[in-house]
């Protein structure tokens, strides 16, 4: 192989293709690319120009980010259509990261022009109310998913035994998964009848309480502004009672794929004010 017209040495290579020297032992390493040859006596690595072009294609799937595996498993295809699957999942991941990223840069302009901005706080006395709900100790991380699960089996539930739900869905949140990261979480939706369980969705009455109220607009991206200028608001009026976090979705992922038109009560546990409800 060396002294052939199509062999490179290492150091050529790294020019032809930009990879560093280090990058290209490291990708022989995980046997990302091989040299087309090693000399058993000096240990001298040597490449084909036929390699250039995976070395290429490896060089750009790097720049996206893509890990060393899933661009071992593009390489390793048996065939076209499976090669392109995984990149375009690869893809729209990339899409759905820079969503999030667009989204953060957004509210953080939006923090750092006006960082007082909230909506007004009101209070509200709630009785108790008949519900269906799913209740479960949840990781903060696996909160999402938790939640759209548990909120999707509730209204099939809910449409199976032909009960119309008689009020926006809602979720209590134990001050545990806040600060342990880990806590109980219930979502409910209410009703006007009693529900037979089935399967998680279980019988619930959501309990009587006094509340402060803020309501967030949009997704829940940044309301962690909502819920700082809720606590900011009970702990100067010194309203704060222990107990868990409320919210009510009056309008969410159920009612609209529209995160804009998406608005969220927060509740905040307070001792009684004699305010209305």
């Amino acid at each position: 192989m060396p002294g052939s017209l199509s062999s490179l040495t290492i150091g050529d290579f790294s020019r032809a293709t930009h990879l560093s020297i280090k990058t290209l032992r490291y990708y022989h390493r995980v046997q990302l690319l091989e040299p087309a040859q090693v000399d058993h006596d000096t240990g001298y690595r040597h490449y084909t120009t036929d390699q250039i072009p995976v070395a290429q294609v490896i060089r750009r799937f790097r720049d996206l980010e893509m890990p060393i595996e899933q661009i071992q498993a593009v390489l390793r295809a048996p065939d076209l259509t499976a090669r392109n699957r995984l990149i375009a999942d690869h893809l729209s991941q990339l899409e759905q990261d820079l969503a999030r990223t667009q989204q953060a840069v957004a509210s953080l302009r939006d923090l750092l022009a006006d960082p007082s901005a909230a909506a007004p706080v009101s209070h509200r006395r709630v009785d108790a109310t008949m519900a269906a709900a799913v209740s479960e100790t949840v990781d903060v991380g696996d909160l999402l998913p938790w939640f759209l699960g548990a909120l999707g089996e509730l209204y099939a539930t809910l449409d199976a035994r032909g009960v119309a739900a008689s009020g926006p869905a809602g979720g209590i949140y134990a001050t545990a998964l806040f600060a342990e990261e880990r806590g109980e979480a219930t979502v409910f939706v209410p009703t006007a009848a009693e529900v037979q369980g089935l399967g998680r969705v279980a019988p619930f009455t959501v309990p009587a309480a006094e509340l402060a109220v803020i309501t967030h607009a949009g997704s829940h991206a940044d309301v962690d502004r909502a819920y700082g200028a809720l606590a900011a608001y009970v702990s100067s009026h010194a309203l704060q009672v222990d107990g868990p976090i409320r919210e009510y979705y009056l309008v969410g992922r159920h009612d609209t794929a529209d995160a804009a038109a998406w608005r969220t009560e927060i509740c905040w546990p307070i001792f009684s004010t004699g305010a209305p409800a």
